[in-house]
This record gives structure tokens, C-alpha cells and sequence, in this order.
């Protein structure tokens, strides 16, 4: 008989939103100490934990509403031969998967575990001015984001993402310096595809200043939406 022992939970992280891959092992436990996962912009992204080993609790920082989610699981179903999914309570949208490396993978290419699927699960395809603009200024962003190039001058790689109908606001959560990036049209997503680094400065975006240009002062008082 063959006992699994390690497991991968793909999950994008509340911050950044980087979709990222984490393995866990049954002997990362060892004396029923609790297991941190971060991401790679310093965000928490989850904690495991035990007291028995045999049944296991998932503390999920959400994306969505802004909370932590508890969930628990016995041990055969943390280390089994499927894939297991986790949704925020309030809004029962999938926030990662756990299971087999293999066959996590493969989900997540199979359903391109991306924003897009995220944003038409919470219905929000209508809210933005140009939804395909959003989605794919906001694929370049986060592209740049996971080569280490969004950061701000203050040296902090904290940067929230507020995501608004027509533009993005970046925010430094150390000295809360920002900035905004349009994405209503070709135009502004060109302007961005053409960006390799993003740094936030207290007068705006220091490493590429054209990204707002011609659109200074330009500011809708519309409902955000955290990213």
C-alpha cells in the first residue's frame, strides 16, 4: 500500500495576485507545529495546521472580502489521489485547489487558472468600461510583477492593487505612495505592454512617467473592487 505523503495547493495570493504553486509534506508537521506559506511579494497566503495529525485546518487569507477563512480537513483527504477545492464562505467562489502535483497541474493549465475566470465568477464582466482591456492590462501587470519589477522607491515590494471600471490604482502599504494606470483603451494598453518596471514614487510613477499621460486629473468616483 502507498501512503501519500506530499501534496501541491495552487492559490493566487491576496495581495499581489500571483498564482502560485506551494508543496506541502505530512513531516512538515512534526511536534503539530503550524505551517506559513508566503508569496514571493512577502504577502501570507495560507497557514496549515494540526494538533493530532489526523484531521488539519486551512486558514486562507481571502481575496474577495478581505477576511480569513477556516476550513478543516481530516488527513486522508488533505493526502488523497483527487483534487480538493477551497471557496470563500461569503461569496462560494473558488479560491485555490490542493491535491496530487501531477494532476494540480494539469487543472490548472486545463482551466487557465487565471483573472479572467476569477472576475465572470464574482459577475463582474459588466462593471468594468472595457472588460477585455482590464483583464489584459491587468495580465501585463501582474507580469511584471512576478519579474520583481513592481516596487516602490521607498524599497517596499507591499503594493496593493485597487481595481476600478476604468483604471487601477498601486498603492505602497510602507509610505503610502500611489499611482494610477488607465485601462479603458488600446492606447492604455499599449502603454503598459511596452512597461518592464513599475516604481511607485510619492509624485506617481517614477520609472515609467508616460503611462498616465494626457489623462492627468482624470478621476471617476466609482465603487472599487480589491484585487
Amino acid at each position: 500500500m502507498i501512503v501519500a505523503t506530499e501534496l501541491v495547493v495552487a492559490m493566487r495570493c491576496p495581495l499581489c495576485g500571483k498564482l502560485d504553486f506551494h508543496s506541502i509534506s505530512r513531516f512538515a508537521f512534526a511536534g503539530a507545529k503550524n505551517l506559513k506559506i508566503t508569496c514571493s511579494c512577502g504577502a501570507p497566503k495560507l497557514i496549515v495546521g494540526t494538533k493530532n495529525r489526523r484531521q488539519f485546518w486551512l486558514q486562507v487569507p481571502c481575496v474577495l472580502c478581505e477576511t480569513n477563512h477556516l476550513v478543516y480537513y481530516k488527513a486522508k483527504q488533505l493526502w488523497a489521489n483527487k483534487v480538493e477545492f477551497f471557496y470563500c464562505n461569503d461569496t462560494n467562489v473558488e479560491l485555490g485547489f490542493f491535491g496530487p502535483e501531477e494532476k494540480v497541474h494539469a487543472l490548472a493549465e486545463k482551466y487557465e487558472y487565471s483573472l479572467e475566470s476569477l472576475v465572470d465568477g464574482l459577475g463582474y464582466d459588466d462593471y468594468f468600461y472595457n472588460p477585455e482591456i482590464m483583464f489584459e492590462v491587468l495580465n501585463c501587470l501582474h507580469d511584471v510583477a512576478e519579474e520583481g519589477y513592481l516596487y516602490c522607491e521607498c524599497g517596499s515590494y507591499q503594493i496593493e492593487i485597487d481595481i476600478f471600471p476604468d483604471r487601477i490604482e498601486l498603492n505602497c502599504k510602507d509610505c503610502k505612495s500611489n499611482s494610477v494606470i488607465y485601462a479603458e483603451n488600446d492606447e492604455d494598453l499599449n502603454k503598459i505592454r511596452d512597461t518592464k518596471k513599475i516604481e511607485l514614487a510619492s509624485s506617481g510613477l517614477k520609472s515609467v512617467k508616460d503611462l498616465n499621460k494626457g489623462k492627468k486629473g482624470k478621476r471617476k468616483n466609482s465603487k472599487r473592487t480589491k484585487h
